[in-house]
């Protein structure tokens, strides 16, 4: 990441004025400021180098008290209904307000942070520009450079079209956004390990509306479902008939909406996007129950294809070490022993992308990065893809699932 790429995003955010919550203007009063002529325009001119510091999230919530999602009530069973107030539940949750502090936490930079995005990402942007932007944004937000502290909880995923997930551009690549794009914006964000996983869908043709509103009402149909003692294969159930009701009418032909049945949700744990817990998106008879105090991912994919992803082509950008690596793993090289020590003491077990090394001044390190995939201590997390000339959606948020009430933590007014 250059110094011009941090003062050009630096920029753009004062600019939009994302640290302050205010009220949308009206119709009439953006009028008005449009029509307030050229003496507007100059002073507008004079006051262009009194730019004001971009402040930090801690800045903006000096109490460090950070505001809590979308509450929903647990339905159900009898012991579920009564946990809202059950008093022993009630004492539970709240030995846990310093860890939901933290989600909520980040889940306030990543709301802002798409916020700013939606108003700043265009075509025309190389795809790095796109990434560069989201990246820089929450780093701001975050105030360190202690990577484990908080900052990206994974790589910046801005999958086109028919890739649907794990797609982030290597150096040099020299992809631009086109209009006709339907690009999955999938970026976390963690605070002390507390990984907020969140995902929404940007187009720029309102043809593919159709496509984003079914993959939306399919994620929240999946949230409303979840909960306590609810079976996997329930929330699957859930999101498969919302989606598969939809389709698309893409020049001239009509398109089933099908769920991307190989891509799921899964459980959260410190510093581990994926803990190990699958939620399906279709119904699939997996019968484990969701549990008290688990942080889950409802992720949702809709697809206009065969409705399944498999690794065709493209380069490979997402990395992760592994969270249970093999016992005494042979690591020959000591180019690759230096990367592991940089992995470690920058990630740990946070995935990240080629990217990002680059960003810490490693060089040559392919062969490296190579070998600790092939001793299994690092896994590496190829693009995906759907069928050729087919589009895909994404929408996701995460759930915490309090003893009292499940909170939608990532949610926001935009989705």
């Amino acid at each position: 990441m250059s110094e011009q790429a941090v003062e050009k995003t630096e920029a753009k955010l004062e600019k939009l004025d994302i640290n302050e919550q205010k009220p949308e203007k009206s119709a009439e009063s953006a009028k008005a400021q449009d029509g307030a002529g050229e003496h507007k325009k100059r002073r507008k001119r004079k006051n262009h180098h009194k730019k004001k510091a971009v402040r930090g999230i801690s800045k903006i919530f000096p109490e460090g008290v950070y505001p809590a999602g979308e509450w929903q009530d647990y339905t159900g069973s009898e012991e579920n209904l009564k946990r809202k107030t059950d008093e022993e539940k009630r004492y539970l949750d709240n030995k846990d307000n310093a860890k939901w502090n933290d989600f909520r936490k980040a889940a306030e930079i990543h709301r802002r942070v798409r916020k700013y995005a939606k108003n700043t990402i265009k075509p025309g942007m190389t795809m790095i520009e796109v990434c560069e932007t989201i990246e820089n944004a929450v780093r701001k937000f975050c105030e360190t450079e202690n990577s484990l502290q908080a900052g990206m909880g994974f790589p910046c995923g801005v999958s086109l079209n028919n890739c649907a997930a794990h797609y982030t551009p290597n150096a040099g690549d020299k992809t631009v956004l086109d209009y006709n794009d339907v690009m999955k914006v999938d970026f976390g964000v963690h605070v002390n390990g507390c990984i907020i996983d969140c995902a929404f869908t940007q187009t720029f043709n309102p043809r593919y509306d159709p496509l984003k509103e079914a993959v939306k009402e399919a994620t929240n149909a999946g949230i409303d479902a979840a909960g306590i003692d609810v079976r996997l294969t329930d929330i699957g159930e859930a999101v498969e008939e919302v989606m598969e009701s939809h389709e698309v009418e893409l020049d001239g032909h009509t398109y089933p909406i099908k769920c991307i049945r190989n891509l799921n949700g899964h459980n959260i744990l410190p510093y581990r996007i994926h803990g190990g817990v699958s939620i399906p998106i279709v119904k699939n008879g997996d019968n484990t129950k969701l549990e008290e105090g688990q942080t889950i991912a409802i992720e949702t994919f809709g697809s206009t294809g065969k409705g399944y992803v498999d690794y065709t082509n493209g380069e490979v950008s997402h990395y992760m070490k592994n969270a249970e690596p093999p016992a005494n793993a042979p690591i020959r090289l000591a180019r690759a022993r230096q990367l592991l020590h940089t992995i470690n003491k920058n990630f740990g077990t946070i995935p990240f992308c080629r990217r990002y090394l680059d960003r810490l001044g490693e060089d040559k390190y392919l062969l490296a990065l190579r070998q600790l995939v092939k001793v299994g201590l690092v896994t590496e997390h190829p693009p995906l893809y759907d069928s050729r000339g087919s589009y895909s959606a994404q929408f996701e948020h995460t759930l915490l699932l309090h003893p009292t009430r499940k909170e939608v933590v990532s949610r926001g007014d935009d989705y």
